[in-house]
C-alpha cells in the first residue's frame, strides 16, 4: 500500500524548506564548481550540466541524501543515538576542510533559523538541542526540520535535492558564466534526474552509503587557496 501523500500544510513546509530564501547560506558555496571552472574542466553550458549531474549521482545521492533518508525516521522516533551516528558520519567523511566547514556552518544556521521562529518552529530547535550535536551537520539538521512535517521520505529527498540543485545552478550562472536560460535548461535536466537520485539514496544502507569523489576533493582543496573566487567553496 503506498504511503499517503502530504497534506497541504505539509507540502507548504517542504516548499518553505526548499526556498532559496532559507537563511542557511547555501548560495555562498559552489562545492568545487568554481575550482572546476578555474581549471578548465567546466567552461560552457554542456560541461556545467554534465558536472552537476555527475555530482548529483556520484556525490549527493550516495552520501547526503542517503543520510537524510535515514535521519528523518530517526528524528521521528526520537532515536538520538542513531541521529548522532549519522551526524558523525557526515562530519568524518567530508573530504576537505571547506566541505566540512560548509556542513557545519549551514547546520548551525538552520538551528539558528529554527530558534528564531519560536513557537512557529514547531519544536525543531528544541529537538536539535536535545540531540547535543556538536555541531549539527546540515543534512542531519535539515532532516530534523523535515521530520516535523507530514512529508514522505521520498518527497523530502526531492525537496533536499532540488534546493541543492538551485544553488548549484546559480553557482554555474555566476562562475562559468552562463545566462539565465542556460541555467534553466540545466535545472530542467537536474529535475528530470532527481527521482532516480532519490531512489538511489533510498536504497542505500550503512554498508553501501559512501562519500568518495576524489576529483571533487582535489578541486575543493585547490579552491581553498585559489587566488580569486566568488564562493566560499
Amino acid at each position: 500500500m503506498p504511503e499517503p501523500g502530504p497534506s497541504s500544510a505539509g507540502l507548504l513546509q517542504l516548499l518553505w524548506l526548499a526556498s532559496p530564501t532559507l537563511p542557511v547560506g547555501g548560495f555562498s558555496y559552489s562545492e568545487g564548481l568554481e575550482a572546476a571552472v578555474e581549471s578548465g574542466l567546466v567552461s560552457d553550458e554542456a560541461s556545467a550540466a554534465e558536472w552537476v549531474l555527475d555530482q548529483l549521482h556520484l556525490g549527493l545521492a550516495r552520501s547526503d541524501m542517503a543520510v537524510v533518508a535515514q535521519a528523518i525516521p530517526a528524528w521521528r522516533e526520537g532515536n538520538l543515538r542513531r541521529v548522532t551516528e549519522l551526524n558523525d558520519w557526515i562530519l568524518q567523511t567530508r573530504e576537505t576542510q571547506e566541505f566540512r566547514l560548509q556542513a557545519e556552518q549551514m547546520g548551525r544556521s538552520l538551528q539558528t533559523w529554527a530558534l528564531s521562529l519560536g513557537e512557529l518552529g514547531n519544536g525543531i530547535y528544541e529537538q536539535l538541542k536535545s540531540a547535543e550535536l556538536d555541531p549539527p551537520s546540515y543534512p542531519v539538521a535539515m532532516a530534523c526540520a523535515i521530520a516535523h512535517s507530514e512529508a514522505r521520505v521520498g518527497d523530502a529527498l526531492l525537496t533536499y535535492g532540488f534546493s541543492w540543485a538551485e544553488n548549484m545552478v546559480q553557482a554555474a550562472i555566476k562562475s562559468v558564466p552562463l545566462g539565465q536560460s542556460a541555467g534553466q535548461r540545466i535545472l530542467a535536466k537536474l529535475a528530470l534526474a532527481m527521482p532516480a537520485a532519490v531512489q538511489q539514496a533510498l536504497s542505500l544502507t550503512d554498508d553501501t552509503r559512501q562519500a568518495f569523489t576524489p576529483l571533487l576533493a582535489i578541486l575543493s582543496a585547490q579552491h581553498e587557496t585559489q587566488y580569486s573566487r566568488l564562493f566560499r567553496s
